[in-house]
């Protein structure tokens, strides 16, 4: 548990009257960057709140979908915390992993909250007791996510399986891939399904009653290298997937067919590298699709931001990063995508004209993950400088 000197610190970064916070008020507000990267990173703090009880770098963050009052963040520190998103006070600290947390999220009701190590140890703890309800140990973990109407869990390991309990009773049901990791997935919104994407280029959409394989994406379908994130829009008609091969695919997911590849235009062929030496690498990070509009964004390693227009299934804009981007998310109800960058900041662009509507900074290292409330007033961040902040990109009065 964190020691009275701990809690001190952390009261430190939320208090803003103390003297180690330079009047981060005024600072707020300063629009110029004079400094460099290097300075200018550490020393504008956009931020309301900081949340500091983790030792080393956060990796991952969810919101309560309920309230949206309450964040999980979980680290290589071994830990991950609930806390609240007001004031950085922790509720509780998720105990008894032994490995990185790598993937933490609350239950659609926010009943729940499950966090995950990188060796497979995944627990589930009941928000209001604060009391651990369920564990489970499995193969190395690669991803994990709540179902979005039952208190159900899917899982995918190195081993190439998908799991699926339900919480607390602990009844499990396992999805066989091809045998090598299971590195993304989604549940589809109709809750009957999941699409989940494997190292060795595949993709299966998954019926999670039957436990059976509804459709198969490989050879000239499937991607030709790792598959990064999968997406599916509002209704889940249509799926995304992304992969290290830079290549995003637009998938039917009644029929199974791939629709349309999305590739950058730019992008040279990947030039071999011999043993030991660096290849340039680009890939697809992150991507989403947008609600309101025909639009879907695509993150590339290269910190290319691709708004393509679906209806036409072409390049509307390209809106460049000075570094890789590691999470895009879209605002639930405009055409505005948030991006999260190897450089520090948080990005709002307008996706209909291709323009940066603000930028937020205050991490001294790189964002890892971040979160989105419903009203898309505040950002939830985590970086490799072992913080977690809350920015509020609340528009447009500010």
């Amino acid at each position: 548990p964190p020691s009275a000197d701990d809690l001190a610190d952390e009261m430190e970064d939320v208090d803003f009257d103390d003297e180690g916070a330079e009047e981060p008020d005024a600072e707020a507000w300063e629009t110029e960057d004079d400094e460099g990267v290097e300075d200018g990173m550490e020393a504008q703090d956009d931020s309301e709140v900081t949340f500091s009880l983790h030792s080393a770098s956060v990796f991952c963050v969810s919101l309560d979908p309920k309230t949206n009052t309450l964040a999980v963040t979980g680290g290589e520190d071994d830990k991950a915390f609930v806390w609240r998103v007001s004031d950085g006070e922790l509720l509780f600290e998720c105990s008894g992993h032994k490995d990185s947390v790598t993937c933490a999220g609350f239950s659609h009701d926010s009943v729940f909250v499950a966090t995950g190590d990188m060796s497979g140890l995944i627990k589930v703890w009941r928000v209001d007791t604060k009391e651990e309800v369920w564990s489970f140990e499995v193969g190395d973990l690669e991803w994990m996510e709540w179902h979005t109407q039952a208190h159900v869990l899917l899982a995918g390991t190195a081993d190439g399986n998908s799991w699926m309990w339900k919480i607390p009773s602990g009844d499990c049901k396992t999805f066989q891939g091809p045998a090598c990791p299971a590195t993304c997935g989604r549940i589809l919104p109709d809750g009957k399904r999941a699409v989940v994407g494997y190292e060795d280029g595949t993709m299966r959409i998954w019926d999670l009653k039957q436990g059976t394989s509804l459709h198969v994406l490989k050879g000239q379908d499937g991607h030709q290298d790792p598959l990064t994130c999968v997406a599916s829009n509002q209704d889940g008609s249509l799926i995304m997937t992304g992969s290290v091969d830079c290549h995003a695919k637009l998938v039917n997911s009644a029929t199974g067919k791939v629709v349309c590849v999305f590739k950058m235009e730019s992008m040279a062929p990947k030039a071999p590298a011999g043993e030991g030496e660096e290849a340039e690498s680009n890939s697809v990070e992150s991507l989403g699709f947008c609600n309101v509009m025909p639009l879907a964004a695509v993150g590339y390693l290269d910190g290319t931001l691709a708004i393509y227009d679906l209806s036409t299934q072409s390049l509307r804009h390209k809106c460049q990063h000075e570094s890789g981007i590691v999470q895009l998310q879209w605002e639930e109800s405009s055409a505005v995508v948030y991006t999260c960058s190897l450089d520090g900041a948080v990005r709002l662009w307008d996706a209909r004209s291709g323009k940066m509507i603000s930028e937020y900074r205050g991490h001294s290292a790189e964002i890892l993950d971040f979160a989105v409330n419903k009203d898309a007033s505040i950002v939830v961040t985590t970086s490799g400088d072992h913080q977690a902040k809350v920015f509020c990109v609340q528009r447009p009065d500010r």
